[in-house]
């Protein structure tokens, strides 16, 4: 596992001997995780290597580092900073993969941009910029409307959805100032910047495991996303309830988009706006299983493990059982009223509640919270499945109005039982 995707690792031990599972990582992010005693608390974990992966343009270091393990089988990202490294040591120990080219697509939003132009996949307009003045110019020719993004990171981290009064310079500086501390290689690594066209929307997901170029299993995951200026995600449903001919577009759509960026084996997470509710624009593709527990959903809708459907392609077999959901699973992120946390409560409650698999708040007592720029902010989620959307709906709602968060600015306000802002 290139990268230490904590968020598999249950998943891993259930699938995987004792003690045959390789971590590769960045030293920085080693140590700022504590990766060697969060990945020892598992029985699948082998042993750990660190090696400089988050160096995309050149990974001959990760290659001459990491030497072929005996008997090993299997090579992929356990993050979206291991797609790259995890392509190039596959190839290198000619085992499947999604292919170092794909992969390089796949990492740089700008690339994957030019890949579909070239395929002709709707997508919105869109420019390589490298200052403010050029968002500026951009911007003046849309109306005054556009989005600001970093071309090679990750959870909505510096996305900016930027409006006419909107200050350039300082939207600049804070798309181009991100930092991950505990996720990223302290040293300088470089950075590319795109502004896009705004396109308004609902928003969905598509998720594919893919063997040789050819898609054998799909599902589509309909979002939700926070208003305002940064576009972090809310909430996914599974299935998404769509068209029938909207669905069938994606189908089409995502098996262009394997063509398009050459992908060989894996697991694709490709996000789409429907303009008008139907017509499907490409935001951006993953080639990873996806976070935010989607994978879960899937799981739990569809029945059957997408994470053993992508070791099984990246084994070499396309043994992969074409499944249609037969429930509903759902996730939603508790809204994060802005102040200093006093008291939480009701989270047991909810976890108790039918249909509720898991109700998670981290502990918030004594921390200053305002709203979530990315996903990595989120502080709480209930995860539920039903019989029917509409019941998983009605679970999220009940689960979530008994949650509640209060801050010091509300100290003398009865709190209410909404999970958000009390």
């Amino acid at each position: 596992m290139v990268g230490f995707g904590a968020f598999l690792m249950s998943d891993l031990d259930e699938l995987l001997p004792p003690g045959s599972l390789l971590v590769v990582e960045e030293p920085d992010v080693v140590q700022a995780r504590d990766i060697a005693t969060r990945a020892a608390a598992h029985r699948c974990f082998a042993a750990l290597v660190t090696a400089p992966i988050h160096d995309e343009d050149d990974l001959t270091a990760v290659l001459d580092s990491v030497p072929r393990p005996d008997g090993v089988c299997t090579v992929f990202p356990g993050v979206e900073y291991g797609v790259s490294a995890a392509a190039a040591l596959a190839d290198r120990w000619g085992l499947p993969g999604a292919g170092p080219t794909a992969a390089r697509i796949l990492r740089d939003k700008g690339a994957l941009r030019e890949a579909a132009d070239r395929a002709g996949i709707p997508q919105p307009r869109w420019r390589r910029v490298t200052g403010a003045a050029d968002v500026a110019s951009f911007r003046d020719e849309f109306g005054g409307r556009c989005v600001l993004k970093p071309a090679n990171r990750q959870g909505s981290l510096g996305v900016q959805l930027m409006e006419p009064s909107d200050d350039v310079a300082e939207a600049w500086a804070l798309t181009t100032g991100v930092s991950e501390p505990r996720l990223r290689a302290r040293r300088a690594l470089p950075g590319t910047f795109l502004v896009e066209e705004r396109l308004d929307g609902p928003e969905v997901s598509v998720e594919c495991v893919v063997f040789k170029g050819q898609i054998l299993f799909r599902n589509v995951t309909a979002k939700d996303v926070q208003p305002g200026r940064h576009p972090v995600e809310a909430g996914h449903r599974v299935p998404a309830v769509l068209p029938e001919e909207t669905d069938e577009y994606l189908a089409a759509l995502m098996t262009d988009l394997v063509v398009a960026t050459g992908f060989g084996s894996g697991v694709l997470h490709a996000e789409w706006i429907l303009r008008d509710g139907r017509r499907p624009h490409l935001v951006e593709c993953a080639g990873r299983i996806p976070g935010d527990s989607i994978h879960e959903l899937i799981d739990l809708a569809h029945g059957g493990s997408l994470v053993e459907d992508l070791l099984t392609v990246l084994s070499g077999s396309g043994e992969v059982t074409s499944r249609r959901p037969g429930r509903h699973a759902a996730i939603r992120f508790l809204d994060q009223p802005p102040g200093t946390v006093e008291a939480v409560s009701g989270v047991s409650a909810a976890a108790e509640l039918p249909g509720v698999v898991r109700a998670h708040l981290a502990d918030l007592v004594g921390r200053t919270l305002q709203a979530a720029a990315s996903s990595q902010e989120r502080v709480g989620y209930v995860l539920v499945t039903g019989a029917s959307a509409e019941q998983a709906r009605q679970r999220l709602d009940a689960a979530v109005s008994g949650i509640s968060i209060t801050t010091r600015q509300a100290r003398d306000q009865e709190p209410e039982r909404t999970g958000k802002d009390t």
